[in-house]
């Protein structure tokens, strides 16, 4: 049996707000659903269950009030034989195409939630593809965006918690140097002449990608440091700072930045940013960073020295 608590979604949470439960007690989970909301002074998150099984006794209930970091919410217990078969028996009758379901994982779009045009009702590439587009669209802004004055000054509050904490406990060594960007400005001129307004890859993808590859030779760099000792990622997962409507910013995690290719990481910090402005980011999305990337560039801002946040032990600018 597994805890579910509520999670620290930043080295500055201290408490959060249980927001509604995706789940009812007797549900089965599988790692990665979506079980429940929760409200921080940065905005509302899903968070994800990281424990095959089925849902015990919701022991907290939605509510204003604010339950700290590490309160059990529910727990996971090893999921039943009878429970098991029927969850495979409901995957076993979802039909869908390959280049279908292969499009869904790669957008982790939940495919269960789709009705499919195909023969039979199959789910086809052109469902996920809708799906995706639907989900591209702008949003109206989120509840947290609305209200300019608690709201806003609570993530002013955050952040700056955050900056204090990283300025008080991480000693900070900065280095600078200029590099030549003109030949890989010259190759994305190239590719995007071919394009529309819409597919156009933007300059910062070019940086994101040469830290996720720099960061195999320098492993040290993408890491958390935890109880005194240094932790290592295995995944390249960057934080990429997102500033919300107005005012407030957030950095969460692009995940595997080292594998994607330049179309797919376009696509990828596409998806985040509507997310993050929509209030639709997952809690994973808050942790998972291993180093953090600011871009200023197309600000014209020359040089940038930013706080390396915590766990984190590095930022490049």
């Amino acid at each position: 049996m597994a805890d579910f608590i509520m999670p620290s979604l930043g080295a500055d949470m201290k408490e959060g707000i249980l927001v509604a439960w995706r789940v009812k007690p007797g549900d089965r989970v599988r790692h990665g659903d979506i079980i429940a909301e929760v409200e921080t002074q940065k905005g509302l998150f899903e968070v994800e269950v990281f424990a095959d099984g089925v849902v015990g006794p919701l022991l907290m209930q939605p509510g204003p009030e604010k339950i700290p970091v590490g309160t059990v919410l529910t727990t996971i217990s090893a999921a039943a034989e009878g429970s098991v078969a029927a969850a495979v028996d409901i995957a076993q009758r979802i039909k869908i195409s390959p280049a279908a379901r292969k499009l869904a994982r790669e957008h982790q779009l939940d495919i269960h939630k789709l009705n499919g045009t195909g023969p039979e009702g199959a789910i086809c590439l052109a469902d996920i593809e809708h799906a995706l587009s639907a989900e591209q669209q702008p949003v109206v802004p989120t509840a947290a965006e609305q209200q300019p004055a608690d709201f806003k000054v609570g993530m002013r509050a955050a952040i700056a918690a955050a900056m204090s904490l990283s300025n008080r406990e991480i000693p900070h060594y900065y280095l600078a140097g200029d590099i030549d960007m003109s030949l890989a400005l010259d190759w994305l001129e190239q590719q995007n002449r071919r394009r529309s307004i819409r597919d156009r890859i933007l300059p910062v993808v070019l940086p994101l990608k040469a830290v996720a590859l720099a960061l195999h030779k320098v492993p040290e760099l993408n890491a958390h440091w935890v109880d005194g000792r240094l932790e290592v990622k295995s995944n390249v997962h960057i934080g990429f700072a997102i500033a919300l409507r107005g005012g407030g910013l957030v950095t969460p995690a692009l995940h595997d930045v080292d594998r994607l290719t330049p179309d797919q990481l376009m696509a990828a910090m596409r998806d985040l940013i509507t997310r993050t402005r929509s209030g639709k980011l997952r809690g994973s999305e808050m942790t998972d960073a291993g180093i953090t990337v600011t871009s200023l560039g197309d600000l014209g801002v020359r040089t940038v020295f930013g706080v390396i946040y915590p766990p984190q032990v590095a930022l490049v600018g």
